[in-house]
């Protein structure tokens, strides 16, 4: 299923990338009013869609800001899960952990060289981090990158969401095998860590890719 662009999907796809909000905010990036976005987020909370939560700063009324629920995974793309995991589940079953471990890992040494062909021409980190975004969004991970707020020279690349989550969860090996490709890919003048997961409860993946320093 893909995220069609009605007002409420709109609404859900603001909050998958970029977290919870208050209503206020909301209204101001879509360019509608608070109050129809507070209807919206109603309908949406009927529907098992989003949360809130209420929060008291100081005095005055508290303020509310809402969220995706669990249940609003479904209403993004999640590749092929159910034939997915069926067949994780089948090879562990008939073959064993050794025959899905070497499939994963030939999955990797593609996917590998695949990147590192389509980065091939990109001349410094920030260009590879870049291009590597530009992969992972076309694939579906709502992938973003930036310059770290810390200002030490390194990067940081966000997937907001994850294609092959039920994959991921039913054999994290997956998840391994994704950390490895990144650091192959984007070369041996860097270093790449998993600072956010999802599989651990984090709202996206982050990676942190900051260049070694010099001898």
């Amino acid at each position: 299923m893909t995220v069609s662009m009605g007002s409420g999907d709109k609404l859900l796809f603001l909050l998958k990338t970029r977290g919870r909000a208050n209503a206020s905010a909301l209204s101001r990036q879509l360019g509608i009013s608070p109050q129809a976005v507070r209807e919206r987020l109603a309908q949406l909370e009927n529907d098992g869609l989003v949360a809130h939560e209420d929060e008291v700063a100081g005095r005055g009324r508290p303020k509310r800001f809402w969220h995706l629920a669990e249940k609003a995974d479904a209403a993004f793309p999640d590749t092929h899960a159910e034939l997915t995991v069926s067949l994780i589940s089948t090879i562990h079953a008939e073959l064993g952990q050794e025959a899905l471990d070497r499939l994963i890992a030939r999955r990797e040494r593609e996917t590998a060289a695949q990147y590192r062909e389509a980065l091939a021409g990109c001349a410094t980190l920030e260009d590879r981090v870049a291009a590597l975004a530009g992969l992972r969004q076309a694939e579906g991970y709502m992938a973003e990158w930036q310059r770290s707020p810390e200002r030490d020279g390194s990067f940081l690349l966000v997937e907001n969401h994850c294609p092959i989550c039920a994959a991921a969860r039913a054999c994290q090996g997956f998840c391994r095998a994704e950390l490895d490709v990144f650091r192959d890919s984007l070369g041996e003048g860097c270093t790449v860590e998993r600072e956010e997961h999802i599989l651990k409860g984090a709202r996206r993946c982050t990676y942190r890719i900051a260049p070694k320093p010099g001898p």
